[in-house]
Order: structure tokens, then C-alpha cells, then sequence
């Protein structure tokens, strides 16, 4: 994904006009490069410089299934307050929830800024005959079998298998991610795909140590 984006500042109104374009509007000053100069635009030519951010399949796809792979993860997190012996274990899905809840709204009102295509108009849609079997090959999500069991443990047994399932659905969230910044092109989608590898990177490392 293209991330570089012109950089352009409003500068600083001057006494002797020379911040502004010949017909008294705020002229914008784009940096140049190291060695390069920097130069004046117009509002017209800066909208123009900066870089297309449409969404494309990679960015609609990432979002539509990240809501789904982290509703898996709050539906396992609200699991332990009652079936979980280790207090550790406990704030680690009290922290899961208090991060992924979030995102999902984030996520959430991004989709209803950009609709995705139509159903039948492409694997970008999410929709249709093939979402179930979208949303149980992604990565790192837990089969029903395993939320069964995950729900009948208690004790150490929840804890060892809480911390297992949930590395693993890290583990996931962190490919999916690399998905996005690899095929993407939206910034929003970016910064929330980035958002999930520092996040989640962090929670792994804390869960092996735990394990």
C-alpha cells in the first residue's frame, strides 16, 4: 500500500502578502524532497497532488471480516470473568474487550462510509453464498468445537485453553492485517490494520509468557 502522502502546510500569513496566491487566497507550500525545493500550490493543485486513497477489494474485504474475527474474540473474552481461575487471565480479556469493542464501531462506521460493492459484484462484497464460508477460513478463528469446549472448561482448564485459542486468534488477526497493508490502498484501513499489529503483537507476547 502506497502510504508516502504529500505533506502540505498552510503557511504563516505575512505583512507583505507573499503567502498568497495573485487572487488573495492562502497559497499552500509543499515540502520537496531532501536536496529538493519546496513549492507553492494552490488549494487546487494541492487536493490534486495528494494521493488516490479509494478502497479497493483488499480494504473492504480486511474490514468486513476483522468485525467478524473480533466479535469471535469478545464472545471468548466474556467467557472468562466466570470461568477463569488466574486474575491475569481475567484482565487480559477485560483489556481484549476494552480494545476490540472499539475497533469494531471504528470498523463498523467505516463500512457505512464506503459501501461495498453489491452482492454477485465480487469477492469484495463479503456478502452472499460464500460469507459463512469466508468467516470460518480465516485465520486464527476458533471452530464451534473449540467454543464448545472453551464454554464447559473451568479453572486452569479455561485458562489453558482461553490462552491457546486466543494466541492463535492473534496470530490470525496479525496475517490478516499483513493481508491489508500488502493489497490495500485506503489510509483509514491502514491505520486501523496497523492498529491491530501493535495491539495484538503486544497481547501475544503477554499470553506466551502466561501460557
Amino acid at each position: 500500500m502506497a502510504t508516502a502522502c504529500l505533506l502540505l502546510t498552510l503557511t504563516a500569513c505575512q505583512d507583505d502578502g507573499a503567502d498568497r496566491a495573485d487572487d488573495g487566497r492562502a497559497s499552500i507550500v509543499a515540502p520537496g524532497r531532501p536536496g529538493e525545493t519546496s513549492r507553492t500550490l494552490t488549494p487546487e493543485q494541492a487536493a490534486a497532488a495528494k494521493p488516490d486513497d479509494s478502497p479497493n477489494a483488499a480494504d473492504h474485504a480486511y474490514v468486513q471480516r476483522m468485525i467478524e474475527h473480533h466479535r469471535q474474540a469478545l464472545t471468548m473474552s466474556a467467557l472468562a470473568p466466570e470461568r477463569a481461575a488466574a486474575e491475569p487471565v481475567k484482565r487480559l480479556a477485560e483489556r481484549i474487550t476494552a480494545a476490540q469493542k472499539p475497533e469494531i464501531g471504528a470498523m463498523q462506521k467505516w463500512l457505512d462510509r464506503h459501501p461495498a460493492p453489491a452482492a454477485g459484484s465480487g469477492a469484495a462484497s463479503g456478502h452472499g453464498h460464500d460469507h459463512d464460508h469466508d468467516h470460518g477460513s480465516m485465520p486464527g478463528m476458533a471452530t464451534a468445537q473449540q467454543l464448545d469446549e472453551l464454554t464447559a472448561a473451568r479453572g486452569a482448564d479455561f485458562d489453558r485453553l482461553f490462552l491457546k485459542l486466543m494466541t492463535a486468534h492473534h496470530e490470525g488477526a496479525l496475517t490478516m492485517a499483513g493481508e491489508a497493508l500488502a493489497g490495500g490502498n485506503n489510509v483509514a484501513v491502514e491505520e486501523m490494520a496497523n492498529e491491530v499489529v501493535a495491539t495484538q503483537s503486544a497481547e501475544i507476547h503477554r499470553m506466551r509468557t502466561m501460557g
